[in-house]
């Protein structure tokens, strides 16, 4: 399933065939599956008597990298996005290896239901990683359609833990998310006469660099905010000067008022430049996505450190700091449920002590060269769901 599902990736809110698989396993092994909940989500139910409903999540998503693992298996997937340009295809966040968790996490409780009691909800989400695809599933009813959680769970690979081992964070798991589009507008001209013209990649190169300011002079030290460009789309021809520029931004925080005052600050500095620049109007700013952060209950994470213990091992179980990812599982803890959201370890163990050592980070989620080391990563992703569905459904 790992493989497969690695091979063939897909863009976000296009998981037609990555979760048709998912649903076609599930309901093989005797779940209520339905298909296209919030676009391609897919919700299977098992009920086991009476007792609790948990919610297991797993993102079905991949992201439009070129893969660069060097693995026989890698992709060579490429595909049109939404705005109709080529490009590769990658699970450069393991979301593969969750699907696969869920899987095998899927036919253990089908076959040990003397264990447990309640009623198990496997959610298959779509589009996580344009934040989104939660929010798109909430809408369709998936709350009202289907059992209401009492708990919702969560788990996620990376390599800031050798495989083998979870990590978990009472409270604060991660930060707010916007993403932001800005349009400077100039007026193009030819390369060899700016005066005639007014240059909206310099008012962008400016506007780049003023940004990365706010973190490091409006925003209290101590507090967390990241502002990053993580693009600059402008110009044709080395020798025209385009009429626009476009920036795309990503923004990070914890805290509900250094957000508002950060996307304040963001267009203001924003209108400012380009203002000063005499541009023939303001930038538009569109706040296209957003999230806000995942918060762990908790009581509910010291008593499943208890039960991943138990499983796995003292020696396999770390309390870590909150990270400074996002992502869109805040949506269903909003909704008035409990969540417990932890890290899976996917680096070789050999490699993750070299790295420590050299202090050369491993590729991170994201990474073009992002590769869990599946077998005990998958295995021990399993085990920690099972062990963590089978407390919450005593």
């Amino acid at each position: 399933m790992y493989l497969d599902i690695h091979q063939s990736p897909e863009l976000s809110s296009h998981e037609v065939q990555t979760a048709a698989k998912l649903a076609g396993r599930l309901r093989g092994l005797g779940y209520e599956v339905t298909e296209h909940v919030g676009g391609t989500g897919i919700v299977a139910v098992l009920k086991n008597g009476a007792g609790p409903t948990v919610m297991l999540r797993t993102e079905l998503d991949a992201l439009p990298v070129e893969e660069k693992t060097g693995l026989a298996y890698a992709s060579k997937v490429r595909t049109k996005d939404d705005v109709g340009r080529e490009v590769p295809v990658m699970h450069a966040c393991g979301h593969d290896l969750h699907i696969a968790a869920i899987v095998g996490t899927a036919a253990i409780m089908v076959h040990s239901r003397s264990t447990w009691h309640g009623t198990l909800v496997l959610i298959g989400q779509p589009a996580e990683e344009t934040i989104s695809g939660a929010q798109g599933m909430i809408a369709d009813g998936l709350l009202m359609r289907f059992p209401k959680p009492d708990v919702a769970v969560a788990m996620h690979v990376g390599n800031v833990l050798p495989a083998g081992t979870v990590g978990i964070v009472s409270g604060i798991y991660n930060t707010n998310a916007d993403s932001l589009r800005i349009t400077i507008h100039g007026k193009g001209g030819h390369g060899s006469a700016p005066h005639t013209a007014i240059d909206p990649i310099v008012i962008a190169a400016r506007t780049i660099l003023a940004l990365q300011t706010i973190a490091s002079r409006e925003v209290k030290p101590g507090e967390m905010a990241v502002v990053t460009v993580g693009y600059i789309q402008a110009g044709t021809k080395n020798n025209i000067i385009p009429d626009q520029a476009e920036l795309g931004l990503t923004v990070r925080t914890r805290n509900a008022e250094v957000r508002k005052q950060v996307l304040a600050s963001i267009a203001r500095i924003t209108k400012a430049e380009a203002e000063a620049a005499g541009a023939p109007g303001a930038p538009s700013i569109d706040h296209y996505e957003g999230t806000d952060l995942v918060y762990n209950d908790p009581a509910l994470a010291q008593r499943l450190r208890g039960a991943l213990e138990l499983a796995l091992g003292k020696d396999h179980v770390v309390m870590e700091e909150p990270i400074t990812a996002s992502e869109d599982f805040s949506y269903f803890t909003e909704q008035g449920i409990p969540g417990f959201y932890f890290s899976l370890g996917g680096a070789d163990p050999e490699k993750f002590a070299e790295a420590k050592a050299t202090g050369i980070l491993l590729p991170s989620n994201h990474s073009s060269r992002f590769a869990p080391d599946v077998d005990p990563a998958l295995h021990t992703g399993i085990a920690a769901e099972v062990a963590v569905l089978r407390n919450l459904l005593k």
